[in-house]
């Protein structure tokens, strides 16, 4: 390289104040004070290869600090990654450009996952290095041999879920996984000794990692400071002491640099300071060269990698398990037919578990774990032996009573690639996962959320753990899809929906009370359609039950009641709204026909239920907490009893 390290930082900070300044908006400070570590990485130690960014046995690289993301796009662009582009970061955060405030991971290849959420970064690139090991146990170091780097910052230290992640990366001993810790002691409100002093060091060292130091403007002292983190089995934090908004001489250091953009006079200051005579957006053509020698530094291990790859007996099992490919229906066909000659009444968690059994010993790629809960979720099974530090090929996870740190581990193995993850615990604690899951949604991630005792149901542990306002609320949230089987066999549809999903997360909520086996036939996959005719009226249709999970079987057993009246009532199942509005018209008409009565039956909050029931339609829910009692004394106390819904639609009807 003909351009000094010194330089080759400097394009960095001056991309990224410039884009900062044309957009009127963003973070030049976190890049211009990691400049130099980025530098070092990128340049020695990153193993990459710009023209080839899908490479499987690439390191993988997360800037948890994304509101720093100009530090992601200049390091793209300056290596060589087609994408972006210098009139990309032109466009920096403006619409429709790849470039956009925080990275985001369908938008450019380079980005391994979209980050913003502080501390989610990081806990993802846990799950990455859990991927990264379990991989390497199946498949050996000839395929997989790779290292997970993070760039992180005061506040991805400060978040709670920072705790949960190191503990499991610790408790587990990825050796594979190195944070580099921004450590410029300046968050938004100014100094970071106005609102912590934590000593940060020893609480990683305290979960079992190595912690180094260095001066994060000396490139040899970095260099140093890494090569102690390689050569150290356990995960490695190296605080950065870094300068931020280094570079510019009037505000570096300060908090003035963190969120807005210097300012054209600043600007002019820091390009002197410099020695930066280039105009914006123009880089000079011996400091791009020496910066594309950097991408293009790991192109040989890649075509060794390779070589190995087309010699290996693990050849089509490797790129099967990296492609996704599975087929969720065709894997549980032969479970479904015994299902349907031995019918079982059990709760849909167990019928979570049965299903399970036969998919997890189909397909290998499924990871699960519980928050501690495995008894209760019902997610271990005899193929999925436990993943540790000792055996990291086993498939299943013990995360501990970490929900938020289970799910963002999740999306990082589902980013990583070859694994399918699968996570349980309480459907309450749903909102301990909730920014987690959004994010699965956000990067269009295959992660499967298990959360079980999704209702009253679950009886005498009172309101703190009954989940009431959860189904309408995870409903609201976009390209998520939320599915809430009936017995045993729609829980078996569903997971197969789950697992033929590609593009973003599915949730089951599922029941802890036994629940009757009311389908007896699956010659297809009836939960597909998101809701379904479940028993067809025999009287002339004047009403139709639309019910979900456990109230299903209630449901029906209200037609009972009203056919026995000579009033007519159809059953509809409807284990998935977003399923049912994607259907056409006729056949949302046809299942909620204008000319019936519709009542909805949910053990949850009503809202929502009106789209489908019209406001001349009835809604039974639960429009408060809950309460603490057994199950089939709640389920009379809130009103879901036969007698009770039959006299409201009686009440209806009579109108």
């Amino acid at each position: 390289m003909s351009a000094d390290l010194q330089m080759m930082a400097n394009a960095i900070r001056v991309l990224s104040m410039d884009a900062v300044q044309a957009a009127n908006s963003g973070h030049p400070g976190m890049p211009m004070g990691m400049a130099d570590v980025a530098t070092v990485l990128y340049s020695k130690y990153l193993k990459y290869d710009a023209s080839a960014p899908k490479w499987p046995d690439r390191d993988r690289f997360v800037l948890s600090a994304g509101h720093g993301s100009m530090l992601a796009y200049s390091t793209l662009y300056l290596s060589g990654y087609a994408k972006p582009t210098i009139d990309d970061i032109r466009n920096f955060r403006q619409l429709h450009s790849p470039c956009a405030g925080h990275p985001e991971n369908t938008e450019l290849e380079g980005v391994e996952s979209t980050t913003g959420p502080l501390g989610q970064g990081l806990a993802m690139a846990v799950g990455m290095a859990m991927a990264e090991r379990h991989l390497n146990g199946q498949f050996g170091d000839d395929l997989v041999d790779h290292r997970t780097w993070v760039i992180a910052g005061d506040g991805c230290l400060m978040e709670g879920i920072n705790h949960e992640a190191i503990g499991l990366a610790g408790h587990l001993r990825l050796g594979r996984l190195i944070v580099l810790w921004d450590d410029n002691r300046i968050t938004i409100d100014g100094s970071t000794d106005l609102s912590t002093s934590e000593d940060v060091a020893a609480r990683y060292v305290a979960t079992g990692w190595h912690v180094e130091s260095c001066d994060g403007h000396d490139f040899a002292d970095i260099s140093r400071a890494i090569d102690a983190a390689l050569a150290d089995d356990r995960p490695s934090l190296i605080a950065c002491r870094t300068l931020i908004g280094k570079g510019s001489p009037n505000k570096q250091g300060t908090s003035a640099t963190h969120g807005s953009p210097l300012g054209a006079d600043e600007i002019a200051a820091t390009r002197a300071e410099l020695g930066w005579v280039y105009p914006p957006f123009e880089v000079p053509a011996d400091i791009l060269d020496a910066w594309r020698a950097a991408g293009q530094r790991g192109s040989a291990a890649r075509d060794e990698w390779q070589k190995r790859f087309e010699s290996s007996s693990s050849k089509d099992e490797f790129a099967r398990r990296l492609s996704g490919a599975v087929d969720g229906n065709g894997a549980i066909r032969s479970y479904l037919d015994n299902l349907l000659a031995n019918p079982a009444k059990v709760a849909t968690r167990k019928a979570s578990e049965m299903a399970l059994e036969a998919l997890t010993a189909a397909l290998p790629e499924l990871v699960g774990g519980s928050a501690d809960l495995t008894g209760s979720n019902n997610t271990k099974t005899k193929s999925t032996l436990a993943m540790t530090r000792d055996d990291y090929s086993g498939r299943y996870v013990y995360y501990g009573i970490r929900e938020f740190g289970m799910a963002a581990a999740m999306n990082g193995m589902a980013l990583h690639g070859g694994i399918i993850p699968y996570g349980g615990t309480f459907m309450v604690f749903s909102d301990y996962c909730r920014n987690a899951i959004r994010l699965s949604a956000i990067q269009h991630q295959r992660v499967v959320y298990v959360m079980t005792h999704d209702s009253i149901g679950l009886g005498e542990d009172g309101p703190t753990h009954q989940p009431v306002e959860h189904l309408v609320s995870l409903r609201a949230m976009p390209n998520l899809l939320v599915l809430r089987p009936c017995d045993a066999v729609e829980t078996a549809e569903c997971w197969a929906l789950a697992l033929d999903r590609t593009d973003g997360p599915s949730l089951l909520a599922l029941s802890r009370q036994n629940l009757p086996q009311l389908r007896s036939e699956a010659a297809k996959n009836r939960c597909a359609r998101g809701a379904y005719r479940l028993r067809a009226a025999a009287a002339p249709r004047k009403v139709v039950l639309v019910a979900t999970g456990s109230e299903v079987e209630l449901a029906t057993k209200v037609a009972d009641a009203l056919e026995a009246q000579g009033q007519g009532a159809d059953v509809v199942s409807m284990p998935s709204w977003e399923l049912f509005d994607a259907q056409d018209a006729a056949y949302r008409a046809d299942l909620l026909p204008p000319d019936a009565l519709i009542v909805s039956i949910e053990a949850g909050v009503t809202l929502g239920w009106q789209r489908y029931t019209g406001a001349n339609g009835i809604n039974i829910g639960i429009d408060s907490f809950g309460a603490s009692a057994p199950a089939e004394a709640l389920y009379d106390y809130f009103g879901f009893s036969v007698e009770n819904i039959v006299s409201k639609i009686h009440s209806k009807l009579m109108v």
